[in-house]
């Protein structure tokens, strides 16, 4: 198949191989979706949750996805020997001085591999099994030979904590948590009947579409907001005290160029970097951390909504009410204090009783100019553009974000849900604000006026808020 044949047809089809590989697993979706990704950007993945939450079974339906899909698996111990996973020595091997395995059917001829309980090999194993998952060679007697390994999927029940596991755990690109079904789907679970024997699957990957699915993954471009979010998120987790390798970030892009170009896109998207926290983080909470982290950076979380608009609406509503309560003695154009006695009979004192002058106190309030009110709904029209075009990006956002969901095939869920929930919030509140704003220039549309425009213009309304 040739790089021009990465049709939306083809997207279709992984489509179904994705539906096939969750048939009857109950809340397995994701996890099949993203062992398959791994799986087609050539690098393995690692399943950690309790025994009997169908780890196994999603590895097995894996070979099943690829046309050549030879299997192997097995179940380490700690009393596992090489023999296992790499074959029997050759006797007549031995007869000519050659130490060298019989590997046929064993890990290094096998496409796809489950390894369960793979941290608790022997560190003879371990070492073998480096250099088999990161270069696809084996080390077979005096030589190397090459090895036709695509993924391998590995579970265990708890994430390794001694240093000798460390390299090895840094082979599994996608780290993924597997939990019991939930209460809500325990039904669905003991009526789903999810084994899947025999062939290979009628849409199944050959060898030559594997090829050129990583030729057209290597021609899918990386946009300057995604590096720019890229470098963002390597600075979080290092921050976060996240032991993220070179290797793993390069082996990253990787993974988000073939999800691009399995759906025949020329960029890696935005929405993409939902994939990273399971290929970032070691657990579950780890991972949640990162996912807030990633909607919130990218302007969809619930942190991010229109705060600092806010902010300036506040302040312009708290201008409005100052000089609608303001006060002013009133002038005439001589200086003098204007008053009549109707108006001041309450503030006028007993001559005689008093200091025998009249208490010439009275206030109205304040009059504005034209110039004046002018300047103020002038700047409220400059904030209500601002509100405005915030409102077209958020609204170009969540037309994204949707266009992005319908088409995707790795699109994680949670994450999506949320940003799409946000972003819907965020709308919603930046209407408010609107309607706010222009309540605001009403307001000062309708000070009361100055008979005679003194052409004074108010010092601007500034918030620290206003020019971030």
């Amino acid at each position: 198949m040739s790089t021009e044949s990465m049709t939306p047809d083809m997207t279709a089809r992984l489509g179904r191989i994705i539906a096939r590989l969750a048939e009857g697993l109950v809340e397995r979706d994701d996890l099949a979706r993203k062992i398959f990704l791994t799986a087609l950007a050539g690098e393995h993945s690692l399943l950690i949750g309790p025994p009997g939450t169908a780890k196994s079974a999603l590895a097995r339906r894996l070979h099943l996805a690829f046309a050549d899909g030879r299997y192997f698996e097995r179940l380490l111990t700690r009393f596992s020997v090489p023999e296992e996973l790499f074959g029997p020595l050759s006797i007549s091997a031995l007869e000519q001085d050659r130490y060298e395995r019989h590997v046929a059917g064993f890990l290094p001829d096998a496409r796809i591999a489950f390894i369960d309980e793979v941290f608790k090999a022997n560190s003879a194993i371990l070492n073998a099994l480096l250099t088999l998952l990161n270069e696809r060679e084996f080390d077979n007697g005096a030589g190397r030979i090459a090895c036709p390994l695509v993924s391998v999927v590995g579970a265990s029940n708890a994430v390794p904590d001694d240093d000798a596991a460390e390299a090895f755990f840094d082979r599994f690109l996608m780290r993924l948590a597997v939990e019991p079904v939930s209460p809500a789907r325990f039904g669905a679970l003991l009526a789903a009947q999810p084994e899947l024997h025999g062939a290979p699957f009628a849409d199944a990957l050959s060898a030559d579409e594997l090829r050129a699915l990583a030729e057209r993954a290597r021609c899918v471009g990386l946009p300057p907001t995604v590096l720019s979010s890229l470098t963002a998120l390597r600075a979080a987790v290092t921050e976060l005290s996240l032991p993220v390798s070179d290797r793993r970030w390069v082996k990253i892009v990787t993974l988000l160029k073939t999800a691009a170009a399995s759906e025949a896109r020329r960029e890696v998207s935005i929405w993409d970097l939902a994939l990273l926290p399971s290929c970032l983080a070691v657990d579950g909470p780890g991972q949640a951390v990162l996912e807030a982290w990633l909607l919130t950076h990218l302007g969809v979380g619930p942190a991010t909504s229109p705060l600092r608009l806010g902010r300036v609406v506040e302040a312009f509503e708290a201008q409005l009410a100052a000089e609608l309560k303001a006060n002013d003695l009133d002038y005439d154009a001589d200086g003098r204090l204007r008053f009549s006695a109707g108006e001041l009979a309450h503030e006028i004192g007993d001559a005689k009783g008093g200091a025998g002058a009249l208490r010439m106190t009275y206030q109205r309030k304040r009059r504005y100019g034209e110039c004046h009110v002018r300047a103020r709904t002038d700047q409220v029209d400059a904030l209500i553009e601002r509100i405005d075009r915030y409102r077209v990006e958020v609204e170009a956002r969540i037309d994204d974000l949707a266009q992005y969901a319908q088409r995707s095939l790795w699109s994680a869920p949670g994450v999506l849900t949320a940003a799409s929930r946000h972003l819907n919030e965020t709308r919603q509140a930046i209407g408010q604000l609107h309607a706010r704003a222009v309540a605001v220039r009403s307001g000062f549309a309708t000070l009361p006026r100055l008979a005679e425009d003194t052409g004074k213009v108010p010092d601007p309304i500034h918030h620290e808020a206003w020019d971030g």
